[in-house]
């Protein structure tokens, strides 16, 4: 083999492990600029938006299974899975809120007291580990989200127009990152895969922001539905949120007045790109203690046009403690 033949081979080869080095080198950049995980990369399966626009009034939702957690819950929140754990946040009372005759500081009631957790378990439902959040008057832990990384959590004053933290939970090492404060009551969040940013909504869910991971917001929108107030919510691919929620409706004086309301439950997808209700239907069917289903904690999953729905709307004082319910359902996904 000549000199200049094999200085050539050298060469080429050089350039190889040069090109690999600086593929290496850009992904780790890459992966540096983003810790969450979150981008276009993991947002093209489109399964569960196109099923839930298969779904209506006429439904046909089977529970399927129920799953009794067997450790205090107090009063659930919002639900999320990873690949190891089941995630639960809930609130814990110690002293309720009072509302006052007239604001008082621009508050309409007392701050209470109370503890926020973001209970860990395997897929048994058995507690691994309760994790504490929360700072003073902020303890009030809202619907959750899981962007394939991290756990994102709100935790809020139990109160309108107030104030709450965001906090990111790995989920794999648990560790807890504070992430930002922000200047109002935020029940639930989303982390947006398309665009990076998150997406909160306030007390009953009147209001969304967006906020970039520093914490800057970035946009804030007004709810133009009025259906139902959303309690906990997941990214959809392509920049959709799905919501589920309640409303509680006063009834009649001959059905017991105002002080029976009627739970009327639902869920939503929403377009966080024109910021419209897509697609949204009731959802009626009830708790062992009463409630209806959609209460708090929801996540759903799509296999075709299989759907599996998750929820856990029973506090752990109340009936048989909390349960996580599973509905399913088939639909004929959209085209």
């Amino acid at each position: 083999m000549s000199t200049t033949h094999t200085r050539g081979i050298l060469t080429a080869a050089a350039a190889i492990v040069l090109a690999a080095s600086a593929i290496s080198i850009t992904a780790a950049a890459q992966a540096a600029d983003n810790p969450t995980g979150a981008g276009n990369h993991g947002d093209r399966n489109t399964a569960l938006a196109d099923a839930f626009n298969g779904v209506d009034r006429n439904t046909n939702w089977q529970q399927t299974s129920k799953l009794k957690l067997n450790f205090p819950t107090y009063h659930t929140e919002g639900i999320a899975y990873s690949q190891d754990h089941i995630f639960l946040s809930a609130v814990q009372i110690i002293e309720p809120t009072v509302k006052f005759p007239t604001p008082q500081n621009g508050f309409d009631r007392t701050p209470g007291k109370g503890v926020g957790h973001l209970f860990v378990m395997d897929k048994s439902g058995a507690l691994q580990k309760d994790i504490v959040l929360g700072e003073g008057d902020m303890y009030h832990p809202g619907g959750i989200d899981f962007d394939g990384t991290n756990v994102w959590i709100p935790v809020a004053q139990y109160r309108p127009d107030s104030s709450a933290i965001i906090y990111r939970v790995d989920a794999s090492t648990l560790d807890v990152h504070k992430q930002f404060e922000v200047k109002d009551h935020f029940g639930g969040i989303v982390m947006d895969k398309q665009t990076g940013h998150l997406v909160g909504n306030t007390w009953g869910s009147r209001r969304f922001a967006e906020w970039d991971l520093q914490g800057k917001q970035l946009s804030t929108w007004q709810n133009p539905n009025y259906f139902i107030d959303y309690q906990d919510c997941q990214y959809v691919a392509n920049s959709r949120m799905l919501c589920s929620g309640i409303t509680n409706l006063p009834q009649t004086p001959a059905a017991g007045g105002t002080g029976a309301t009627y739970e009327l439950g639902g869920m939503a997808m929403i377009d966080l790109k024109s910021r419209s209700v897509i697609r949204d239907v009731p959802f009626q069917q009830w708790s062992t203690a009463g409630h209806v289903a959609t209460r708090n904690p929801f996540k759903m999953t799509a296999d075709g046009g299989h759907l599996t729905m998750t929820v856990a709307p029973d506090n752990g004082e109340e009936g048989n403690g909390t349960e996580i319910l599973t509905y399913e359902a088939t639909v004929t996904p959209a085209k």
